[in-house]
């Protein structure tokens, strides 16, 4: 059930949105095992022309880049999961976006479940209430 919002460099393009939010969305119930059905994809863009790297614009540097920024529940995924995670991520936003800076980053956020969830429950609330249903 995470939220997760991408910042592309470039023109708006639903075509690539849908590419970009059907790869993240993929690699996260691959790496991170997130259910896709309750995964939130936020797919914005940003000019070239105003995103820095290094000092300069990636415009001027021909190059593309992204930010990825998830938020799951702490606890829930190990340091492999994750590092297998960022380095998956880099690569398939390489072939959607062709080159890509090297400053282009992933932040996994681990919150607590008792303080994140969707549709009004917290995943705490979940979590306690499938143990109760299940009897254990």
């Amino acid at each position: 059930m995470p939220i997760i919002n991408v910042t592309v460099s470039g023109k708006p393009d639903p075509a690539l949105s849908s590419r970009i939010a059907a790869a993240v969305s993929e690699l996260t119930a691959a790496h991170l095992r997130k259910d896709p059905t309750i995964t939130a994809i936020v797919v914005t863009y940003a000019d070239p022309e105003h995103w820095f790297a290094g000092g300069t614009s990636l415009a001027e540097q021909n190059a593309n880049s992204f930010w990825l920024d998830i938020k799951v529940v702490d606890g829930t995924n190990t340091k492999q999961d994750m590092a297998a995670y960022l380095e998956a991520i880099f690569a398939r936003f390489e072939q959607l976006l062709g080159k890509l800076h090297h400053e282009s980053y992933v932040l996994v956020h681990e919150v607590s479940a008792a303080a994140y969830g969707y549709g009004g429950k917290t995943q705490e609330f979940r979590y306690i209430s499938g143990k109760l249903k299940s009897g254990v």
